[in-house]
């Protein structure tokens, strides 16, 4: 009978020690971690041990050993993954692993702005944070600006290769609704037309009066003179850091539309879908020139007796600006 009572008391013990245990167990795995602020972290490969670190480092986790214990009990929950996850404050190490194994991975956007060059894209790729990899050769206006979302660690070429697909499905869909009888004989004239357009204006409700001039001018036969040509002819596509000169309106070169007559032979810059529109369904008007206003906008001319008179009044402008 002693000896019954003695075995039923070191069970009663290790009951209640496993109990108090399972009870420490559940309080740590339930209950807020030491994380101050929500955070994005990255999680490396390398197994639990590597992933451990990071969440420590990151003071979502206190202790790498009750994570990993944590873990490997939970196993068959699924594995952890690598990614970058965005953790709350305070997550308790239950929500950490369940946001290792079952959430979305942070979406990362990048915007790329109208009138990019390929100089400009190449420039922006290379500085954007979590994309990896080599920038393939970059084809001028081959790539719709537009936001674009991104896991860590996609490559450049990858989302180029998104962006490139896009600008064909919005030049096709632009180049199926086009106005009848326009001057151009394919959607790559279109994709070149609206690219000037997009480098001319920045203001919307300009970009079909802009168009309608350039529509105008080639079917008179006339060279657009066009200056952001101009300076694209002078520096192949970087950014131009002083004023057009006479000698870059006088340069032979086949972008230069002073000296030529026509569209250039390929885009000048990537332009973005209302540029597309703007080409493809361009203003109808009887403007024949423009010249910039002073305001951010253009003053446009049907005669160029009438266009001269908008240029004297932005010199006279430009001569108020520099006399401040």
């Amino acid at each position: 009978m002693r000896l019954r009572l003695t075995f039923l008391a070191l069970a009663l013990v290790v009951l209640l020690a496993g109990g108090l245990a399972a009870s420490f167990a559940w309080r740590a795995y339930t209950s807020p971690g030491p994380l101050p602020a929500p955070t994005q972290v990255v999680i490396p490969r390398g197994g639990t041990e590597r992933i451990a670190a990071a969440l420590a480092e990151a003071r979502v986790i206190a202790d790498p050993r009750a994570f990993a214990l944590a873990a490997w009990l939970t196993r068959g929950e699924g594995p952890l993954r690598a990614a970058e996850f965005a953790f709350p404050a305070g997550a308790p190490l239950a929500e950490v692993l369940r946001i290792l194994r079952d959430a979305r991975p942070v979406q990362r956007r990048l915007t790329i702005p109208e009138g990019l060059t390929a100089h400009q894209l190449r420039a922006l790729l290379e500085r954007t944070e979590g994309l990896t990899g080599d920038i393939p050769a970059i084809a001028e206006g081959d790539f719709l600006p537009e936001t674009y979302a991104f896991e860590w660690g996609e490559t450049r070429a990858a989302l180029l290769r998104r962006a490139d697909a896009a600008m064909d499905r919005a030049l096709a869909e632009a180049w199926a609704a086009r106005a009848p009888d326009l001057p151009l004989t394919s959607a790559r004239e279109a994709l070149v037309l609206a690219s000037i357009v997009e480098r001319e204006t920045g203001r919307p409700e300009e970009r079909g009066q802009v168009a309608g001039v350039f529509v105008n001018r080639l079917r008179r036969g006339m060279p657009l003179q066009s200056d952001p040509t101009v300076a694209y002819a002078a520096t192949a596509g970087a950014p131009m850091d002083r004023p057009i000169s006479r000698a870059d309106l006088d340069r032979e070169h086949p972008f230069n539309t002073y000296r030529i007559r026509g569209l250039p032979p390929g885009p000048i810059a990537s332009p973005g879908r209302a540029a597309l529109a703007a080409a493809t369904r361009p203003e109808a008007t009887e403007h024949l020139f423009f010249v910039a206003d002073g305001t951010g906008g253009h003053a446009f001319a049907r005669t160029l007796e009438e266009h001269n008179r908008n240029v004297a009044r932005w010199r006279e402008v430009e001569r108020q600006r520099g006399a401040r």
